[in-house]
Protein backbone atom coordinates (compact mmCIF):
# COMPACT_ATOMS: atom_id res chain seq x y z
CA UNK A 1 0.00 0.00 0.00
CA UNK A 2 1.49 3.32 -1.10
CA UNK A 3 0.93 6.74 0.41
CA UNK A 4 0.71 9.09 -2.52
CA UNK A 5 1.23 12.82 -2.84
CA UNK A 6 0.19 13.05 -6.46
CA UNK A 7 -0.29 10.34 -9.02
CA UNK A 8 0.03 11.38 -12.63
CA UNK A 9 -0.83 9.12 -15.55
CA UNK A 10 1.27 10.12 -18.56
CA UNK A 11 0.17 9.03 -22.04
CA UNK A 12 3.75 8.13 -23.06
CA UNK A 13 4.17 5.82 -20.06
CA UNK A 14 0.72 4.26 -20.51
CA UNK A 15 1.49 3.64 -24.21
CA UNK A 16 4.24 1.26 -23.06
CA UNK A 17 2.13 -0.58 -20.49
CA UNK A 18 -1.00 -0.09 -18.36
CA UNK A 19 -0.44 1.16 -14.82
CA UNK A 20 -2.08 -0.45 -11.80
CA UNK A 21 -2.49 1.57 -8.62
CA UNK A 22 -3.35 0.75 -5.03
CA UNK A 23 -2.98 3.77 -2.77
CA UNK A 24 -4.11 5.53 0.36
CA UNK A 25 -4.44 9.30 0.18
CA UNK A 26 -4.08 11.20 3.43
CA UNK A 27 -6.60 13.90 4.38
CA UNK A 28 -5.64 17.16 2.67
CA UNK A 29 -4.14 15.47 -0.42
CA UNK A 30 -7.33 16.45 -2.26
CA UNK A 31 -9.23 19.70 -1.65
CA UNK A 32 -12.97 19.00 -1.58
CA UNK A 33 -13.85 22.63 -0.81
CA UNK A 34 -16.80 23.23 1.53
CA UNK A 35 -18.67 20.23 0.17
CA UNK A 36 -16.88 17.55 2.18
CA UNK A 37 -13.98 16.89 4.49
CA UNK A 38 -12.01 13.67 4.33
CA UNK A 39 -11.70 11.81 7.65
CA UNK A 40 -8.85 9.32 7.68
CA UNK A 41 -7.29 7.87 4.55
CA UNK A 42 -9.02 7.57 1.19
CA UNK A 43 -8.28 4.17 -0.31
CA UNK A 44 -8.25 3.80 -4.08
CA UNK A 45 -7.18 1.08 -6.46
CA UNK A 46 -7.52 0.37 -10.15
CA UNK A 47 -5.77 0.64 -13.49
CA UNK A 48 -5.05 3.17 -16.23
CA UNK A 49 -4.44 2.37 -19.89
CA UNK A 50 -4.37 4.07 -23.26
CA UNK A 51 -7.07 3.19 -25.78
CA UNK A 52 -6.47 4.26 -29.38
CA UNK A 53 -9.55 5.74 -30.98
CA UNK A 54 -9.32 5.50 -34.77
CA UNK A 55 -11.06 8.41 -36.45
CA UNK A 56 -10.02 7.93 -40.04
CA UNK A 57 -6.95 6.71 -41.94
CA UNK A 58 -4.49 8.99 -40.18
CA UNK A 59 -6.20 10.34 -37.07
CA UNK A 60 -5.68 8.27 -33.94
CA UNK A 61 -6.77 9.77 -30.61
CA UNK A 62 -5.07 8.42 -27.48
CA UNK A 63 -7.79 8.12 -24.81
CA UNK A 64 -6.93 7.33 -21.20
CA UNK A 65 -9.25 4.76 -19.64
CA UNK A 66 -9.29 4.81 -15.86
CA UNK A 67 -11.02 2.01 -13.98
CA UNK A 68 -11.09 1.58 -10.25
CA UNK A 69 -12.80 2.24 -6.98
CA UNK A 70 -12.44 4.42 -3.91
CA UNK A 71 -13.63 4.19 -0.31
CA UNK A 72 -13.34 6.53 2.66
CA UNK A 73 -15.04 8.37 5.51
CA UNK A 74 -16.17 11.95 4.96
CA UNK A 75 -17.79 14.74 6.92
CA UNK A 76 -20.41 16.85 5.21
CA UNK A 77 -22.45 19.74 6.65
CA UNK A 78 -26.05 18.96 7.67
CA UNK A 79 -28.40 20.60 5.14
CA UNK A 80 -30.40 22.26 7.96
CA UNK A 81 -28.08 23.05 10.89
CA UNK A 82 -24.66 22.81 9.13
CA UNK A 83 -23.26 20.59 11.93
CA UNK A 84 -20.79 18.03 10.49
CA UNK A 85 -22.22 14.60 9.68
CA UNK A 86 -19.95 11.60 9.07
CA UNK A 87 -20.80 9.46 6.06
CA UNK A 88 -18.95 6.59 4.40
CA UNK A 89 -18.52 6.90 0.63
CA UNK A 90 -17.45 4.21 -1.81
CA UNK A 91 -17.92 3.86 -5.55
CA UNK A 92 -16.56 2.15 -8.65
CA UNK A 93 -15.64 4.16 -11.71
CA UNK A 94 -14.88 3.39 -15.36
CA UNK A 95 -13.98 6.60 -17.17
CA UNK A 96 -12.63 7.71 -20.53
CA UNK A 97 -10.54 10.86 -20.93
CA UNK A 98 -9.71 12.36 -24.31
CA UNK A 99 -6.99 14.86 -25.06
CA UNK A 100 -8.46 18.35 -24.68
CA UNK A 101 -9.34 19.73 -28.12
CA UNK A 102 -9.90 16.28 -29.68
CA UNK A 103 -13.60 17.04 -30.10
CA UNK A 104 -13.37 20.70 -31.13
CA UNK A 105 -12.63 20.39 -34.85
CA UNK A 106 -15.53 18.73 -36.70
CA UNK A 107 -18.68 20.74 -35.98
CA UNK A 108 -20.92 18.15 -37.68
CA UNK A 109 -20.07 15.33 -35.25
CA UNK A 110 -23.09 14.58 -33.12
CA UNK A 111 -22.49 13.75 -29.49
CA UNK A 112 -24.07 10.51 -28.36
CA UNK A 113 -25.40 10.00 -24.82
CA UNK A 114 -22.38 7.94 -23.80
CA UNK A 115 -20.02 10.71 -24.91
CA UNK A 116 -21.38 13.06 -22.28
CA UNK A 117 -19.60 10.82 -19.73
CA UNK A 118 -16.24 11.59 -21.31
CA UNK A 119 -13.72 13.80 -19.59
CA UNK A 120 -10.65 15.53 -20.99
CA UNK A 121 -6.99 15.65 -20.08
CA UNK A 122 -4.40 18.26 -21.01
CA UNK A 123 -0.61 18.33 -21.34
CA UNK A 124 -0.61 14.60 -22.14
CA UNK A 125 -1.33 13.54 -18.59
CA UNK A 126 -4.12 13.02 -16.08
CA UNK A 127 -3.97 13.48 -12.30
CA UNK A 128 -5.62 10.79 -10.21
CA UNK A 129 -6.43 13.39 -7.52
CA UNK A 130 -8.51 15.43 -9.99
CA UNK A 131 -10.48 12.34 -10.98
CA UNK A 132 -11.04 11.29 -7.37
CA UNK A 133 -12.16 14.79 -6.34
CA UNK A 134 -14.85 14.71 -9.01
CA UNK A 135 -15.90 11.12 -8.23
CA UNK A 136 -16.20 11.80 -4.49
CA UNK A 137 -18.23 14.99 -5.06
CA UNK A 138 -20.51 13.16 -7.52
CA UNK A 139 -21.15 10.38 -5.00
CA UNK A 140 -22.15 12.75 -2.17
CA UNK A 141 -25.82 12.51 -1.22
CA UNK A 142 -27.88 15.44 -2.50
CA UNK A 143 -29.04 16.30 1.04
CA UNK A 144 -27.55 15.06 4.29
CA UNK A 145 -29.30 15.59 7.62
CA UNK A 146 -27.67 15.04 11.03
CA UNK A 147 -30.98 13.40 12.08
CA UNK A 148 -34.32 13.07 10.28
CA UNK A 149 -36.02 15.63 12.56
CA UNK A 150 -33.21 18.20 12.59
CA UNK A 151 -34.74 21.55 13.61
CA UNK A 152 -32.10 23.59 11.75
CA UNK A 153 -30.91 27.11 12.48
CA UNK A 154 -33.13 30.01 13.51
CA UNK A 155 -33.38 32.26 10.43
CA UNK A 156 -33.24 35.34 12.71
CA UNK A 157 -30.55 34.77 15.35
CA UNK A 158 -28.75 31.79 13.78
CA UNK A 159 -29.06 29.62 16.92
CA UNK A 160 -28.96 25.86 16.39
CA UNK A 161 -32.51 24.89 17.41
CA UNK A 162 -31.36 21.31 18.18
CA UNK A 163 -29.13 22.45 21.04
CA UNK A 164 -30.66 25.69 22.30
CA UNK A 165 -34.15 27.18 22.22
CA UNK A 166 -34.06 30.74 20.92
CA UNK A 167 -36.26 33.58 22.10
CA UNK A 168 -37.17 34.84 18.62
CA UNK A 169 -40.96 34.83 18.38
CA UNK A 170 -42.38 32.82 15.50
CA UNK A 171 -44.02 34.73 12.67
CA UNK A 172 -43.18 37.90 10.77
CA UNK A 173 -42.22 40.96 12.80
CA UNK A 174 -41.25 43.07 9.79
CA UNK A 175 -44.15 45.54 9.25
CA UNK A 176 -43.88 44.97 5.49
CA UNK A 177 -45.15 41.39 6.06
CA UNK A 178 -48.10 42.43 8.25
CA UNK A 179 -50.27 43.24 5.20
CA UNK A 180 -49.66 39.75 3.81
CA UNK A 181 -50.64 38.15 7.11
CA UNK A 182 -53.93 40.07 7.07
CA UNK A 183 -54.47 39.10 3.43
CA UNK A 184 -53.97 35.41 4.24
CA UNK A 185 -56.69 35.70 6.91
CA UNK A 186 -59.11 37.27 4.41
CA UNK A 187 -58.43 34.58 1.76
CA UNK A 188 -59.21 31.78 4.23
CA UNK A 189 -62.53 33.26 5.37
Amino acid sequence: MLYAHTMEFKVLELEREPVNFDLELKPGAIDFGDEAEQMGNLATSGSAEVIHEHRGPKEIVPDIRLRGRFAGQFQVPCARCIEPVEIPLAADFDLIFRPIGADSDPPERSITASETEIGYYQNDSLLLEDVLREQVLLSLPVRTLCKPDCKGLCPRCGANRNTQPCSCEVGPSDPRWEALTGLRGRIKS
